[in-house]
């Protein structure tokens, strides 16, 4: 039986990303997650806290992909806006959902803090959405369909998503091995690239170094079975084999 590829996007959502004020952590850390759970990462987008760019940038997402994962904008500012946005997306009203004012209700109590109007707008979420918990800061992310809407504050992120992984199904996991090349790209590319067309079920990535003295590169292989990356990386040793015998005869070719 075939295991199905199961694919992703990430949508940032912030003024403060774009501008730099901000350094994103959540990207690389969801990649990272989803790389160990078989789901392949195919796209990531950052968009500005304007309802229209999340509208349109979610709805080409989500009919695309397995999932779609959201951070940022679900906080109590004026400029927290993911809620109406995904609620416009799917065309839902966005409404404060009873059991997220509850929990932050009662949270707040306990803390002899004022529940105010502002703090409320952490309970809004489309109508039938489903809960992400958050134990770090309490106000929910949300589900709707195959869209996770979580925070944008690293740590309250990296906790939603700890939460919503055992749900999620992962597909192939893709295998990879590191080839280090003594070569630099100028001298490989077109042999890698002949390489890449015979053994189209692998992906060959080329990572340049430089060591102030001569260019080489790291090779970076990977496929979903191991007799597909065995071949590849087969393939690749016997290029560099060829380049070394090469060299030896007084032919070093060029270096880039």
């Amino acid at each position: 039986m075939t295991t199905p590829i199961v694919t992703a996007a990430i949508l940032a959502i912030g003024d403060e990303l774009l501008s730099g004020r901000t350094k994103d952590k959540n990207i690389g850390h969801l990649a990272d997650v989803l790389l160990l759970s078989g789901i392949d990462l195919k796209e990531v987008r950052i968009v500005a806290d304007e309802e229209e760019a999340i509208v349109e940038a979610l709805n080409a997402l989500r009919g695309r992909y397995t999932y779609v994962f959201t951070s940022g904008g679900i906080g109590p500012t004026h400029d927290d806006i993911t809620a109406d946005a995904v609620s416009k997306a799917f065309g839902l009203p966005c409404e404060h959902d009873a059991e997220a004012m509850r929990l932050l209700g009662e949270m707040y109590a306990q803390r002899g803090m004022e529940f105010t109007e502002a703090r409320q707008r952490m309970a809004r979420m489309p109508r039938g959405a489903r809960h992400i918990a958050n134990p770090v800061s309490t106000a929910p992310g949300f589900v709707v369909e195959n869209v996770y809407v979580m925070a944008g504050v690293p740590q309250v992120f990296q906790a939603m998503v700890n939460n919503i992984l055992p749900e999620l199904s992962g597909g192939a996991k893709m295998l990879s091995r590191a080839l280090p090349c003594p070569y630099g790209e100028g001298d490989i590319g077109m042999l890698l690239g002949a390489i890449q067309k015979a053994h189209p079920d692998t992906s060959i990535g080329s990572y340049p170094k430089y060591d102030g003295q001569r260019f080489s590169t790291e090779l970076v292989v990977r496929a979903r079975d191991a007799e597909t990356l065995d071949a590849a990386a087969a393939a690749i040793s016997a290029m560099i084999r060829d380049l070394d015998a090469a060299r030896a005869t007084g032919n070093p070719g060029p270096e880039a």
